[in-house]
């Protein structure tokens, strides 16, 4: 396989291959997406890009050009379910000389196209819809939606311009002309406004109220909510004025969390040894990473992160930092359990304990019982109900 003919030949079949799966596994729903999906041409928007290495020890992303892999293999790659890298730690890739990465933190990639199909049925657009996207990226999602509803109704924001000016030309070279600009999406578009729905396809970590108001009451924002230690999943709201509401879906995609909403550099001040209190842990440290009690804990201690070490040659203990109170709680482990000793204005181990328990009591269900209500002055997820237990989102 040689010649451009060939490739966009391959590429049409790799595509309508890749619409049968996505149905099958009912993702894609709807005639039109399906449409979508089979006209995008996914190759133009991920020339080149990196996949994780199956090489065991440090995690290392390693390039897939169609002169590193083939052709063949670089467009069937191109056109699996799968997300690929492409670019780490805010920074362009040389690709004149694309070389093995480590030690780096992925910051733009082509989602999986079975979370974009998913997330695009789920916004349930009509014909003649304006749509808001925060997080361009690739601009694979921008064209679909482009395809599906007219580039003069999608407008998309990127806040790096680097990765802006790839999807630009990716998307004019594909024949769409949505409205693209370089900038924080946490203030939205207002010129652009009312739209009827916003999609963003990186993760906040609580609604910025610029999208309420540029969101019509009835409109729809779907978003992926997320702390410093975790997603906490995707939740569809429907705007009412200037509030609105919604559920988590059943299960946890996760995005890279917007730029602007990056956790400080510094995890906070490690605790001297005879700082704070000391009492016996109910729960240990598995609570933070297991899926149900550490959506709970991201919930109860929105502005910590944690780390395990050992202290002075003894056993690993556990340490939950809050850098914006300075709160710290430092698990460790004795005969038969767990101590935790806490210090700073918030008990953080007691309020992860307390709402790991309400948890429990209502049936350690999944994200989907767990609901939003955002107004322009508070917002928090609930359990049940609104009016059920309630965990206040970071402002």
């Amino acid at each position: 396989m040689a010649s451009e003919t060939d490739i966009e030949t391959a590429a049409a079949d790799l595509r309508r291959w890749l619409a049968r799966q996505l149905e099958k596994d009912g993702w894609l729903r709807s005639p039109q997406w399906r449409a979508a999906v089979e006209a995008v041409p996914r190759h133009r928007f991920i020339p080149r890009f990196y996949r994780e290495s199956r090489a065991p020890g440090v995690t290392t992303w390693e390039p897939v050009t169609p002169e590193t892999v083939g052709k063949e293999e670089w467009l069937r790659l191109v056109y699996t379910d799968e997300t690929w890298m492409t670019q780490f730690d805010g920074r362009d890739i040389d690709w004149a000389d694309p070389k093995p990465i480590s030690n780096a933190i992925p910051t733009s990639s082509s989602t999986l196209p079975s979370l974009v199909v998913r997330m695009l049925e789920d916004l349930d657009v009509q014909d003649g819809m304006k749509v808001l996207e925060i997080g361009t990226g690739t601009g694979y999602s921008t064209a679909l939606m482009c395809h599906r509803l007219g580039s003069e109704s999608v407008t998309s924001i990127e806040t790096d311009e680097g990765v802006a000016r790839r999807a630009g030309h990716a998307l004019t070279g594909s024949g769409h002309t949505p409205h693209l600009l370089v900038g924080d999406g946490r203030v939205g578009h207002p010129d652009g406004a009312p739209y009827d729905r916003l999609i963003a396809t990186c993760g906040f970590r609580s609604i910025p109220p610029a999208w309420l108001e540029q969101v019509r009451p009835g409109g729809l924002i779907l978003t992926t909510l997320r702390g410093w230690m975790r997603s906490l999943g995707l939740v569809k709201l429907i705007v009412t004025g200037d509030s609105a509401s919604g559920w988590f879906s059943e299960d946890d995609p996760s995005f890279m969390i917007a730029r602007q909403q990056d956790a400080p550099e510094s995890l906070g001040m490690v605790p001297a040894p005879d700082d704070g209190t000391v009492r016996k842990a109910v729960r240990g440290p598995e609570l933070l990473t297991s899926s149900g009690s550490g959506f709970m804990a991201q919930l109860a201690a929105p502005d910590a992160r944690f780390f395990s070490m050992a202290v002075d040659g003894g056993p690993v203990s556990t340490f939950l930092l809050d850098s914006v109170t300075d709160s710290f709680a430092v698990l460790a482990p004795t005969d038969g359990g767990w101590q935790v000793r806490q210090g700073g204005p918030r008990r953080l181990w007691d309020a992860i304990e307390s709402a790991v328990a309400t948890w429990e009591e209502y049936g350690s269900p999944n994200t989907a019982a767990f609901g939003v209500n955002v107004s322009r002055d508070q917002q928090a997820v609930w359990l049940g109900n609104p009016n059920g237990p309630q965990w206040p989102l970071p402002s």
